[in-house]
């Protein structure tokens, strides 16, 4: 498997099945296209090619519209390769080639890059300058450049197009669970530990802060969940807490602490992974520190049934 940044450093594909597009989440849906994908590149003797973008298009033509991603790029990569994509190109978005022209992107980048055997492409995917070109136009050029184009049906395009909001939705509300089922693994967010105001440690339950890797990630609602978490190749269990700790102070900035059972090494500096298992309950205010503690005894016997 290849992955490729750098689009004039292309190998020659043999016989390249192509398909196009951002992937975010690499979910249910996604991966039923992409199997089908590598089954067609098996059928004709060829190549799966997958075109992907960084930054995210989104990005760069919508400035300042917010963007919520479900995959950082890299885990993105490891998803798709997993699902038997041979190699994933990873163009760069960039202003010149958001300015090309639907004719000068088939020619110009599709043909010129891929040679394609046939690219597979959704009845509703659009691209080039104001995102004029269409299934219809690569159909109307495939007879000229000796391509064959693939529709994925409606019902796989429309699945994928709605999960990916289903499951960002999910989790904005806190509903891992519904997300996982979704994703067909459990969330996960990446960040590194920074030192927090270490009130944790004081009630017996310390905590390791985390800074997300990438702004654009979506970070669950705020509240309780039972994780696992993995950091240095080590899988541990804990719980998190996303929101403002209301009990111990009056700050209105959202922090993500996770407390990890078992384990109190210094981790300050490091990547962790966190992996959503379960919902437990919203953030509370409490009424004194033993009832906070109380109920963190409790959240813990709860994760335990839920990790186990």
């Amino acid at each position: 498997m290849g992955v490729f940044f750098d689009i004039e450093q292309l190998p020659k594909f043999r016989n390249a099945v192509v398909t196009i597009g951002t992937f975010d989440g690499v979910h249910q849906g996604h991966k039923t296209i992409l199997q089908e994908v590598a089954r067609h590149a098996k059928k004709v003797k060829g190549e799966s090619v997958l075109i992907t973008f960084e930054p995210h298009p989104r990005k760069l033509l919508f400035p300042k519209q917010p963007i919520h991603l479900i995959t950082p790029l890299d885990k993105k990569l490891q998803l798709i390769a997993a699902l038997g994509i041979e190699h994933i190109v990873v163009a760069p978005f960039t202003k010149a080639f958001s300015e090309l022209t639907a004719e000068e992107y088939i020619e110009s980048f599709l043909v010129k890059y891929f040679h394609p055997n046939s690219i597979i492409i959704g009845y509703d995917h659009h691209f080039g300058h104001d995102r004029k070109g269409n299934i219809d136009m690569l159909k109307a050029y495939a007879g000229k450049h000796h391509f064959e184009v693939v529709e994925i049906p409606a019902q796989l395009i429309e699945q994928a197009a709605v999960s990916s909001t289903k499951i960002r939705q999910a989790l904005e509300r806190g509903h891992v669970e519904d997300a996982a089922h979704m994703l067909g693994r459990n969330y996960t967010l990446t960040g590194s530990v920074t030192k927090g105001a270490q009130l944790g440690r004081t009630i017996g339950y310390p905590t390791a802060n985390i800074i997300p890797a990438e702004a654009e990630l979506v970070v669950p609602a705020r509240g309780i969940y039972a994780v696992r978490a993995k950091i240095n190749g080590q899988q541990l269990n804990g719980m998190m807490s996303i929101g403002y700790n209301p009990t111990v102070t009056d700050s209105k900035e959202i922090k993500i602490e996770v407390n990890l059972f078992d384990f109190d090494k210094d981790i300050y500096g490091q990547e962790i992974e966190i992996e959503f298992v379960a919902w437990l309950r919203k953030e509370e205010k409490f009424a004194s520190i033993d009832e906070l503690k109380a109920q963190l005894h409790k959240d813990k016997q709860k994760t335990l049934q839920a990790l186990h």
